[in-house]
C-alpha cells in the first residue's frame, strides 16, 4: 500500500519535466492603448494539454483558443465567424505570427488548494485522488491518467 498519495503539484512538476523540447503555443492578453489600439499581445508560452496550459511555474485553465490571422476581405454569413476573423486579427496586430496559436482568457490554477484538498478550476479531489474535468460535459478523470496521455499526444505530434 502506497503510503504518499501523490499531490496535483507532484502530478504537474513531473508533467513539466518530460514536456521539455515539446512545443509550445502562445499566452495571449488583449490590451488596449491610445497609441497602439486594441491587440492581443504575446506575454509568455505554454504547453496546451487540452484544458491545462503548463508553464515552468504555472498551471492555467483553457479558456479562448485562436489563430493568428489576417481577416481579408471575405463576406461572414454569420456574426460570429465575423467576431472571430476580428479577434484572430487583434492577435495578429499584437505580434503573433500569421496562424501562430493564442491562447487568451486563461485563469491561473491554485495547485496549492489542490494538494490541500479543494479545488481550483478543472482540478479538485476526487475520493483522494486529484483529478480534473476534461470537459464541460464531461466527467472527472485522475489526473495522473489525464497528463500521462495529453503528455504523449503532445510527444507523438511533434516526432
Amino acid at each position: 500500500m502506497d503510503m504518499h498519495a501523490v499531490t496535483a503539484s507532484e502530478l504537474l512538476a513531473n508533467a513539466v519535466g518530460e514536456l521539455a523540447g515539446a512545443p509550445r503555443e502562445g499566452l495571449g492578453e488583449e490590451r488596449q492603448s491610445r497609441w497602439r489600439g486594441h491587440r492581443i499581445v504575446r506575454i509568455g508560452d505554454a504547453w496546451h494539454l487540452g484544458v491545462l496550459l503548463l508553464t515552468e511555474d504555472r498551471v492555467l485553465a483553457t479558456a479562448e483558443v485562436l489563430r493568428a490571422a489576417d481577416p481579408g476581405r471575405r463576406g461572414y454569413t454569420a456574426e460570429s465567424a465575423r467576431e472571430r476573423a476580428a479577434r484572430r486579427a487583434l492577435a495578429l496586430r499584437g505580434g503573433f505570427g500569421e496562424g501562430e496559436v493564442a491562447h487568451i482568457g486563461w485563469s491561473v490554477i491554485d495547485v496549492a488548494a489542490v494538494d490541500a484538498g479543494g479545488a481550483s478550476g478543472p482540478l479538485s479531489v476526487i475520493d483522494g485522488v486529484p483529478s480534473v474535468r476534461w470537459s464541460s460535459a464531461g466527467g472527472w478523470m485522475p489526473l495522473e491518467a489525464y497528463l500521462r496521455e495529453r503528455v504523449r499526444l503532445l510527444r507523438d505530434a511533434q516526432s
